[in-house]
C-alpha cells in the first residue's frame, strides 16, 4: 500500500476501519483479493511477482498492511528481501508481539524502507523502517494515517485520506471514504513534500488516487473488523493504466478466535467468504 487511513477503537463492536490504496506499475503481475492458495487461512490481494501482500486478513484475527518509504538516498541490493513478506509473516507468526521485536531489535534492517502495520483485534502495532531508524510503537486509539514517511507524517495526500475517513465514520461509511481516495488531483507545489525525487515527480504522486500509463493507483481496499460478529469485511476496486476500473471483490471472513491474543489459535481450516 501507498496510503492508508484508518480508525482504530479496541474494545468496541468496530475495533478496525481501513481503507487503503495501492500503488505500482501496472505491468506487475497480481492475484486480486481472494483466498490465498497455499495459505487458506489468509484473505487479500497477492504480489504474484514475490508472493508476498500489501494488506491481507488471517482468519484467527490478524490483520497486517505495509507502505514503502520514500526515500532514493535508501539502497536496495539483489538479495533484499520483499517488504511484502513481513506481511505473510506478521498473519502467520506464532507470537505476534515476538516476532515484531525481534524486527523491531535488527532484523528489520535487512528489509527496504517500510511501515508494517499489525493488529490482533487488540492491540495495533506500526513498525517504521527508514535510514535513519528502526522503530516499533503501539498505535493508541484514534483516526491516524500512514503514506510513504512515517505514521501521521501531514503530506496532503494522508490529511486528505484521513479526513475523508472521518466523514465517513460520520456520514457515510465507506462511500465518503472511497470519495477521498479518489480524488486524483494533483496538490499545489508549495504544499509538496520533498522526499529527494524531484519536482515533476512529487507532483505525480501528490494525490491519494495515482493516475498513469506505467505507474499508477491499482487498488483500493476498504476493511471493517465487525467484533460483535466476529466477522472482517474485505472489498477491493482494481484499476489499471489510466484509472480505468477493472472490477470489484468482495470477501466477508468469519474468524474463528475473536478474542484470541497474539500467541493464540492456530486453527487450519479455511475462510468462510
Amino acid at each position: 500500500m501507498c496510503l492508508i487511513a484508518f480508525d482504530f477503537r479496541p474494545g468496541t463492536s468496530v475495533p478496525l476501519r481501513l481503507i487503503a490504496n495501492r500503488d505500482e506499475f501496472h505491468q506487475r503481475p497480481t492475484a486480486p483479493l481472494e483466498i490465498w492458495k497455499g495459505a487458506p487461512d489468509i484473505v487479500g490481494g497477492r504480489d504474484l511477482e514475490a508472493g508476498g501482500g500489501w494488506l491481507a486478513v488471517h482468519r484467527r484475527g490478524r490483520v497486517a498492511a505495509v507502505t514503502n518509504v520514500r526515500d532514493p538516498a535508501l539502497k536496495v541490493t539483489a538479495d533484499t528481501p520483499s517488504r511484502g513478506h513481513l506481511v505473510r509473516e506478521a498473519l502467520e507468526c506464532p507470537d505476534l508481539t515476538e516476532w515484531l521485536a525481534r524486527l523491531a531489535e535488527g532484523e528489520g534492517w535487512r528489509y527496504a524502507g517500510f511501515n508494517l502495520l499489525a493488529s490482533d483485534g487488540h492491540r495495533l502495532w506500526h513498525l517504521h523502517r527508514s535510514r535513519e531508524r528502526l522503530l516499533l510503537s503501539e498505535v493508541m486509539p484514534g483516526i491516524h494515517g500512514l503514506s510513504n514517511a512515517s505514521l501521521d507524517t501531514p503530506w496532503p495526500k494522508l490529511i486528505a485520506a484521513r479526513q475523508g475517513l472521518a466523514t465517513a465514520l460520520r456520514r457515510r461509511w465507506p462511500e465518503d471514504a472511497l470519495s477521498a481516495l479518489s480524488d486524483s488531483r494533483p496538490v499545489d507545489d508549495h504544499h509538496l513534500p520533498d522526499t529527494g525525487v524531484g519536482l515533476e515527480l512529487e507532483r505525480r504522486l501528490s494525490p491519494p488516487f495515482i493516475v498513469g500509463e506505467q505507474y499508477g493507483t491499482r487498488a483500493t481496499t476498504w476493511l471493517e473488523w465487525n467484533a460483535d460478529a466476529s466477522i472482517i469485511m474485505l472489498e477491493e476496486h482494481r484499476y489499471g493504466p489510466g484509472g480505468t476500473s477493472l472490477g470489484t471483490t468482495r470477501e466477508r471472513i468469519a474468524l474463528q478466535c475473536m478474542h484470541l491474543r497474539a500467541s493464540g489459535c492456530h486453527d487450519s481450516r479455511g475462510p468462510s467468504a
